[in-house]
C-alpha cells in the first residue's frame, strides 16, 4: 500500500500495514518484543478491562499513553525506567486492546475521572496505594484528573506535550484549529467521525501521527503497526471519539464542580518546543491555573516526545521522580 501524502515515508508505511494486516491480535507477541521481561495482565475495574504490562522493580511508576497510540508509545523509555521503578503501563480504556464499553449519557465513561478513576483501581490491584505517574496527551488529561479526585494516591505527576484542555479551546485561532483539526472533528456527533476514520483508518492514523512528530523515523514501522493493529477496529474508533466528545461535555461539567480546585502535588510539564501546543500556548503559564508546585520546560522535539526524544525525557523522568 502506497500512502501519496508522504512521499517519502511511503516504503515505510507500506511496510508497516502490511505488519498490521499480518498480525490480527498479536498483543502478547509484540510485548515480548517491545518490552522483554515484563508480565502482560488483564485488570477488570469497576467499568472495563485494562490491558496492563508490569516490569522492574522500585518504587510504582504508572504511564499513561495519549491519542491514537497505546502503550506501545512508551517502548523507547520503559526499559531504561525498569531499572530504577516498577513499572506499570496500561491501555487507556477504549485504547489498545483495552475494553471499549459504552460512552453513557453526556459520554460520561469516557470523562477522564472515570478513565483515571481505571488506573486508580489497577494499581489498587497491583498492591499500590501510592505511586507516580507519567501521561502523554489524552493520558495527561487523565493523569490531571487523577492528581485532583485522588490526591493520597498521585504522589507527583509529569505530564507531556499538553496545556488544558478548556483553555486550548477557548485560546484557538485558525492555525491551531488547522494543526489540530481532530479535536473539532471527532467531538462531533456520532457516527460521522466514526464512518469517516473507518473509510481508511490507516490513512488517517498516519496522518496525524505525521503531523505531529518533526522527528523522522521517531515512530517505527514496529510501532505504527500496532497502533494501527488496534485502530482498525470500528470500536476503538468509536472510543476514541467519545473521549474526546467527553472534554468539551461531561469533563467541562466536572471541571466547573470543582470550582477552581489546584493540584498541591510537585508536577512536572514538559513539551515539545517544534509542536504545535508549545509554539501556540504559553504551556507553564496556562497550568499554574491549574497547579500550585508546578515547573516545567521545553524538548526540542515535536508532541511525540516518548518517541521523538526518548533520552531528553529519560533524564528529565530521572531527575524529578524519586528513586
Amino acid at each position: 500500500m502506497t500512502l501519496p501524502f508522504l512521499a517519502e515515508d511511503s516504503t515505510f508505511f507500506a511496510a508497516a500495514v502490511k505488519a498490521s494486516e499480518q498480525s490480527a491480535a498479536p498483543s502478547q507477541e509484540a510485548n515480548s518484543r517491545f518490552f522483554p521481561g515484563f508480565r502482560q495482565g488483564f485488570i477488570r475495574t469497576n467499568g472495563a478491562i485494562i490491558n496492563t504490562l508490569v516490569g522492574g522493580s522500585g518504587p510504582p511508576l504508572l504511564l499513561l499513553h495519549g491519542h491514537p497510540e497505546t502503550h506501545v508509545a512508551w517502548h523507547k523509555v520503559a526499559g531504561t525506567l525498569a531499572k530504577s521503578f516498577t513499572v506499570v503501563m496500561t491501555d487507556l480504556r477504549g485504547y489498545g486492546d483495552s475494553s471499549k464499553p459504552d460512552g453513557g449519557p453526556n459520554h460520561i465513561h469516557y470523562s477522564k475521572r472515570e478513565i483515571g478513576l481505571d488506573q486508580i483501581q489497577v494499581m489498587n490491584m497491583l498492591g499500590f496505594r501510592r505511586f507516580q505517574a507519567v501521561g502523554h496527551d489524552r493520558g495527561g488529561r487523565v493523569l490531571f484528573q487523577m492528581m485532583l479526585d485522588h490526591p493520597y494516591a498521585v504522589e507527583r505527576s509529569v505530564v507531556l506535550d499538553i496545556a488544558p484542555t478548556t483553555q486550548m479551546y477557548a485560546h484557538t485561532n485558525q492555525e491551531f484549529a488547522t494543526k489540530y483539526f481532530w479535536w473539532f472533528f471527532q467531538i462531533q456527533p456520532a457516527p460521522l467521525p466514526e464512518r469517516m476514520i473507518d473509510a481508511m483508518p490507516e490513512l488517517y492514523l498516519a496522518n496525524h501521527l505525521s503531523a505531529q512528530s518533526r522527528t523522522p523515523g521517531a515512530v517505527t514501522p514496529e510501532a505504527f503497526a500496532e497502533y494501527l493493529r488496534c485502530y482498525r477496529n470500528p470500536a476503538c474508533i468509536h472510543s476514541v471519539c467519545e473521549d474526546y466528545r467527553a472534554s468539551v461535555t461531561i469533563d467541562v461539567s466536572i471541571e466547573n464542580e470543582q470550582n477552581g480546585l489546584k493540584a498541591a502535588q510537585p508536577f512536572l510539564v514538559l513539551w515539545g518546543q517544534k509542536g504545535t501546543v508549545g509554539q501556540l500556548f504559553d504551556v507553564l503559564g496556562l497550568w499554574r491555573e491549574h497547579a500550585t508546585d508546578i515547573s516545567g520546560y521545553p524538548l526540542p522535539c515535536g508532541h511525540l516526545i516518548p518517541e521523538e526524544d526518548p533520552q531528553g525525557l529519560l533524564r528529565a523522568l530521572l531527575r524529578f521522580l524519586r528513586v
